[in-house]
């Protein structure tokens, strides 16, 4: 593919994403997959350098484009070197016109951005939303230490706060390495291990992760357990649940047990655990401000009326784990959103609806105070983006 023929590429695919976006269809890497499967005369070159365009424009774009030209426009005036690939020719996008309509660059839609938490008014804060993401591994304490799979991993580098947690310096091929495949490590954002440190999980006690998806922090939590005690991973979302015992078995958490939940019917199916558990987390599905590093893309499809429903699920998720809670244990909530809403806002929610329950300090060095939790961002502490609290029942 010529460089015109590329950019005219993107143009076309940032269009099925936009309209993927609107319409809430397929993801853009998987987009991105079907569009080159098609077009096998295209080499790796040209599919690399197709993607990095595109995410670099809707990294560039908070507002969803009206069309993926206006995308790459608006690339274009940021990237001089670009706008000359306008040109007309043989697969080549059409010259650009005066006063072409562009897409707006921005951090986010204008419309979430006065929701976000306080500290994200600063313009940095926002910038740094949108930095790549390092990639950090998690060490799985049931089988290795991070000395030991550091002789792996030459250039990993510790993360403060945080003895099982690795950094590399670039990505790779990581799933593919011995360490993984004998569940040694598994990849995982620092900030979601700062989450699994705030529940101080111990040997011997009857921890439930309440939203545990394919299970990573359950999986983190086995190891801070020692493979002692009751760990119950539940979810509504039986194919996500599904993944866990392969990747339980790969770690050696084989006690894990899992849990799937009926919507709407949760607390009728987690009856039999009330007032049982000394630790209930509650990792709340939530808008993904906090990861929009990693997925750019989600800033296109986050509605109002999206956050609203959300708000009210992750409210509803609070009411039917609180009574899972034994007096003196603990409910640590979390979200990787960055809203007022979902984070500070949502605990206090809480408080006012429950008697009860206090707050408690988190074990936390990242982060800083707000709210009556701790806020994490990209910028100040190196993490997608969340709000973690911890309440104790009183």
């Amino acid at each position: 593919m010529t460089p015109q023929a590329r950019i005219q590429a993107a143009i076309e695919l940032l269009d099925a994403i936009i309209a993927a976006a609107r319409e809430g269809g397929a993801a853009a890497d998987t987009l991105i997959a079907r569009y080159f499967k098609d077009r096998r005369y295209a080499g790796s070159k040209d599919r690399r350098a197709v993607r990095d365009w595109i995410y670099a424009a809707i990294r560039l774009c908070g507002e969803r484009p009206e069309s993926g030209r206006a995308a790459m426009l608006s690339l274009a005036d940021a990237t001089p070197d670009l706008a000359h690939l306008f040109d007309g020719s043989a697969h080549a996008p059409a010259p650009i016109a005066p006063d072409e309509p562009r897409a707006l660059p921005g951090a986010g839609p204008s419309w979430l951005l006065p929701h976000l938490a306080e500290p994200l008014a600063d313009p940095n804060e926002q910038t740094a939303l949108l930095v790549r993401a390092p990639l950090d591994l998690r060490v799985n304490g049931l089988k290795a230490n991070a000395a030991s799979v550091r002789t792996q991993f030459p250039d990993a580098q510790p993360i403060a706060g945080l003895p099982h947690a690795l950094r590399l310096p670039k990505g790779g091929a990581v799933e593919q390495s011995d360490a993984y495949r004998d569940g040694l490590i598994e990849i995982q954002d620092a900030g979601s291990q700062h989450i699994v440190a705030a529940c101080e999980a111990k040997p011997g006690m009857t921890v439930v992760d309440l939203c545990a998806g394919a299970g990573g922090k359950t999986l983190a939590l086995a190891a801070d357990m020692a493979g002692e005690g009751r760990l119950i991973a539940a979810d509504v979302n039986r194919d996500r649940l599904s993944r866990l015992p392969e990747r339980a078995h790969r770690a050696g958490a084989d006690f894990v047990e899992q849990l799937l939940l009926d919507a709407g019917k949760e607390a009728q199916t987690l009856a039999p655990l009330a007032a049982t558990a000394d630790v209930v987390l509650i990792d709340a599905p939530c808008s993904g401000t906090g990861t929009w590093r990693r997925n750019p893309e989600a800033r296109w499809r986050l509605t109002e009326d999206r956050l609203a429903r959300l708000v009210r699920e992750q409210a509803r998720i609070l009411d039917f784990a609180a009574p899972l809670v034994k007096p003196g244990g603990r409910l640590v909530y979390a979200v990787c959103a960055l809203t007022q809403q979902e984070g500070a806002g949502q605990l206090d929610a809480f408080l006012r609806r429950h008697d009860g329950w206090r707050t408690a300090d988190l074990p936390l060095d990242a982060g800083r105070k707000y709210g009556e939790g701790r806020l994490l961002t990209p910028l100040h502490d190196g993490t997608d983006g969340f709000f973690i609290a911890a309440l104790v029942r009183i």
